[in-house]
């Protein structure tokens, strides 16, 4: 039985900018697949722990279950039928009530960095001895101390926009976001791509992952049709 506007598929999502991007485009992806009308599939945005807490390592006060916490209650409870995720914020080891059943094709993996104004620098290696690195990974901080160990690594929390809005302010200098995050936010012309084998990009980075209860074979079947 497909989605229709009566009954519509109600898609789970982080509410930051780049998540509702990326459920856009799952939504985008399940239409074409099954020939769905645009009212045939409704968002449910919602405010994950990860987002609020914003003066803390989340790997300090519980890693990578404060970017799902709220989708996986509302999964569970049926508030919603689907949840898309980035498939690198997932925990690797998932509870059985709920199945990764799709992920749309991958974008790039890798990593961009991105200097303030004054700064001229493409790589890690030319950035000015003493740069104030912003980051909330622990990879990204551990692979950039390894290769300039002069380099000041700063807690840089938020979103895309808030993280970047900073570097505009000088909080610090230089920064890492993702590639996939940028693209999929129109910010074609932010930062420079780094090499993958000099900064390692974190598992699953670059893909979409789309979860169902384990027991909801209808949307499991939905989901199937947009597995890259």
């Amino acid at each position: 039985r497909l989605p229709t506007p009566d009954a519509p598929l109600r898609i789970g999502t982080r509410a930051s900018p780049l998540a509702m991007a990326q459920a856009h485009m799952a939504a985008a992806a399940l239409a074409q697949a099954h020939g769905l009308t645009e009212d045939s599939l409704f968002l449910v945005p919602m405010t994950a722990t990860g987002d609020r807490i914003q003066d803390r390592a989340l790997a300090e006060v519980g890693g990578k279950a404060l970017w799902t916490r709220e989708l996986d209650a509302a999964l569970d409870a049926g508030a919603i039928d689907i949840a898309v995720h980035s498939l690198k914020d997932v925990e690797t080891l998932r509870d059985p009530r709920f199945a990764l059943v799709a992920m749309l094709e991958r974008a790039d993996p890798r990593d961009r960095l991105v200097v303030r104004e004054g700064i001229m620098a493409a790589t890690i290696d030319a950035l000015p001895t003493g740069a104030r690195l912003g980051t909330s990974s622990p990879r990204r901080a551990a692979q950039v101390k390894r290769r300039r160990s002069d380099i000041e690594t700063l807690l840089l929390r938020g979103n895309v926009q808030t993280r970047l809005a900073k570097l505009a302010a000088g909080d610090v200098d230089a920064t890492l976001l993702a590639a996939a995050g940028l693209d999929r936010l129109a910010m074609f012309d932010i930062g420079v791509v780094q090499d993958a084998a000099t900064l390692l990009p974190a598992a699953s980075q670059g893909a979409i992952g789309i979860e169902c209860r384990s027991d909801d074979d209808r949307v499991r079947a939905l989901l199937v049709a947009v597995d890259h």
